[in-house]
């Protein structure tokens, strides 16, 4: 079976011209008429990049089909012709073949065009409107050095192509179905254990055996991203009808500035939404995502960033960003109880939240000596299995209060 089909594109692109170079060399060499890179679907030989002179480049065009199995080429290799064919009229099975009448080919060769992997992608052939004595089967060899080049400057762009379509495959049925599952996991005060809001997020089919960040990123990467949050953020919103207290929504910075994003997030009920950040979103405009983003802010909804403490990043979003809530990354509460050096991050990181005027949240907390040590630090809220495992609404405990958190005063 061959190769998932390559891309059109308008025009030639870097590839096709690296190819191109190629099949010019054979047919230089050989002294035929045209030499031609083709992609063999397993139905249909697609003629790729050509290269032609005299009437054979009007006989010969990039973007033609034809039928695989009625083609020279896979003759050749289902080894009832001959990879090197000086004279075709000499061959009774080849001049039965489309090819024999129109484009009236003559004189052909044909060598496979392998990946790495060798997997089939299709073949490198060269071809003469009359017959040629000449060639032979060193004409061959030369043809499959060039076709082993061809192989690899093709194999990157097949490769991508096949890992676009293997996300596309998968993530376009979810987006067809309305965006992903959406669970919630409670946040509590620290202080009280009284929950005060909920954290919604995305679910995605367990034997992808994928993180939802990895899935988004996939996503983003092959041009879905933005659609599928905006999905997961309606989602998510449906939520506010089912639970008290407020509901943290995750979106990537350049999601966030959509307009119709903004539009959704109009409609919602503001001081009931925090708005979460991750930390490995870069911000390529904190002006631009302020100004977006602050008729939300000015009607009570509010901005967190996530992840603080996983890199760098989150640092400058705290800083530019003037986040309402900071949330510590799991990596800084895992061993908080026993070793001093995280205590003393996270007691920082705590003592300028606060300054900034930012409720501080814990994520990833497993166990009440976690859940101890974190309210000893100053601490306000946090979540993570301790206090329950992501799941249904319906699960949540009451809420203590129906408003997001408020801002620690200063």
């Amino acid at each position: 079976m061959a190769l998932l089909t390559r891309r059109e594109r308008p025009g030639r692109s870097g590839t096709d011209r690296q190819v191109a170079e190629l099949l010019a060399t054979a047919r230089q060499a050989l002294g035929l008429s045209v030499a031609f890179l083709s992609r063999l679907d397993g139905t249909t030989q697609h003629i790729e990049v050509v290269e032609a002179s005299g009437p054979a480049s009007l006989l010969f065009r990039e973007g033609a089909t034809q039928v695989q199995a009625t083609s020279l080429c896979q003759a050749i290799l289902d080894g009832e012709l001959p990879p090197v064919i000086p004279d075709l009229t000499r061959h009774d099975a080849g001049m039965k073949l489309p090819a024999a009448r129109m484009p009236r080919i003559r004189s052909y060769v044909s060598v496979p065009v392998r990946l790495s992997d060798g997997r089939l992608y299709g073949t490198f052939c060269a071809a003469g409107l009359t017959t040629d004595k000449a060639l032979t089967k060193r004409d061959q060899a030369l043809m499959e050095v060039l076709a082993r080049a061809a192989a690899v400057v093709l194999e990157p762009e097949v490769v991508e192509h096949e890992r676009r379509s293997e996300i596309e495959d998968r993530i376009l049925p979810v987006i067809e179905r309305g965006g992903p599952v959406v669970v919630v996991q409670p946040i509590v005060d620290l202080v009280t254990g009284r929950r005060v809001g909920a954290e919604a997020l995305s679910r995605f089919p367990a034997e992808w055996g994928l993180t939802p960040d990895v899935v988004f990123a996939q996503a983003h990467s092959v041009g879905l991203g933005h659609e599928l949050e905006l999905l997961a953020l309606m989602r998510a919103a449906e939520h506010l009808d089912e639970i008290g207290g407020y509901v943290a929504m995750n979106l990537s910075p350049a999601t966030l500035q959509l307009p119709q994003v903004i539009d959704t997030l109009s409609a919602l009920d503001a001081p009931r939404v925090l708005l979460e950040l991750s930390e490995h979103d870069p911000v390529d405009d904190y002006d631009e995502l302020s100004e977006a983003i602050e008729p939300l802010r000015h009607a009570g909804m509010r901005l967190a960033v996530d992840d603080v403490g996983a890199g760098f990043s989150s640092l400058r979003h705290i800083v530019l960003a003037h986040p309402d809530v900071i949330k510590l990354d799991r990596s800084l509460v895992h061993g908080v109880c026993d070793d001093p050096v995280l205590s003393t991050l996270v007691r920082s990181l705590v003592d300028f939240g606060h300054t900034a005027g930012a409720t501080v949240v814990a994520e990833g907390i497993e166990d009440a000596r976690e859940a101890d040590a974190l309210r000893a630090l100053g601490v306000d809220h946090g979540q993570g299995w301790h206090f329950g495992r992501p799941g249904p609404a319906s699960d949540l405990a009451p809420a203590d209060g129906a408003g997001a958190p408020a801002r620690t005063q200063v």
